[in-house]
């Protein structure tokens, strides 16, 4: 399920980390707007970590951030949020996490096509 797009490390770390950033916003906007003063990522870390980042100002005003990482296991897909232990994934999270890949993959493979063209 990790279906990680390779970003060539060949780049260089700057543009590497500039190439995550750029991806992670991108995975972010996947799931419908962001609100004003808001931010969202979604990315591919590694072959084996998904993360998903959000920041939000709540109803009362609180300033409110999760942070989620997906581990894709042999045996399982766990997650951990803020910090706290990893728990197995359910199955119907499970579907879900998959076809956000999926979209990710799709989107970031259509936006990064005109620049690898360029590049080559």
């Amino acid at each position: 399920m990790s279906s990680c797009p390779k970003i060539p490390l060949r780049l260089g770390k700057k543009a590497y980390r500039d190439a995550i950033r750029e991806e992670a916003k991108v995975g972010g906007r996947l799931f419908g707007p962001v609100a004003k003063g808001g931010r969202r990522e979604f990315f591919c870390l590694d072959e084996h970590t998904w993360v998903w980042h959000e920041e939000w100002t709540d109803a009362s005003g609180v300033r409110r951030v999760l942070t989620t990482r997906y581990d894709v296991r042999p045996h399982g897909i766990y997650k951990a949020q803020d910090g706290q232990p990893y728990q197995p994934l359910g199955y119907d999270e499970a579907i879900r996490l998959g076809q956000a890949i999926y979209r990710y993959t799709a989107e970031v493979s259509a936006e990064r096509a005109p620049l690898m063209a360029a590049a080559a």
